[in-house]
């Protein structure tokens, strides 16, 4: 699943906050990191529960003390992870999500994005694409002085915002 997480975070992101700098190629790249993470691993684990993506967000804060800009930056990547899992529906696997509240085995079998039919995949796959279509309409991205600009910092063009 590439579309569906990518997609749909940064149009969460930009219904929720609408702020052009905010780095929305790391909000992506925090949307995609559990499934990858946890494929590499060997199945569904660590990356799938909210102890990750809170560990993610402490470690960002502490390592970028006194660095306002840096900090500002790297918070797109928890929020990206924590997307994920609202996006993966990872609350509905309660042991997992809650981990090691819950209890300390963590795996399985499939991760929760490939653990759906196939319908249900690919419909979630075409919505993110939608998404993603908007997002390149929307924020003009077919010119190529401001995919230029995005592909280089993440921001939008502050022109753009209504």
């Amino acid at each position: 699943m590439l579309f569906w997480f990518a997609g749909l975070a940064v149009v969460v992101v930009w219904k929720v906050f609408a702020d052009t700098a905010i780095d929305y190629r790391l909000i992506m790249v925090g949307a995609l990191a559990p499934d990858v993470v946890d494929a590499l691993a060997g199945g569904l684990g660590f990356f799938h529960t909210v102890t990750s993506s809170a560990v993610l967000l402490a470690v960002v804060m502490v390592a970028t003390r006194g660095r306002r800009r840096l900090r500002r930056r790297l918070l797109a990547l928890p929020v990206g992870t924590f997307l994920h899992l609202v996006l993966d529906g990872a609350w509905t696997n309660a042991r997992l999500f809650w981990w090691p509240v819950l209890g300390t085995h963590l795996g399985g079998d499939v991760p929760l994005s490939f653990d759906r039919p196939l319908v249900i995949l690919l419909a979630q796959e075409a919505a993110g694409l939608m998404a993603l279509v908007w997002w390149w309409r929307r924020f003009r991205l077919r010119e190529p002085e401001r995919r230029r600009a995005f592909l280089h910092t993440g921001r939008l063009g502050r022109d753009l915002v209504a």
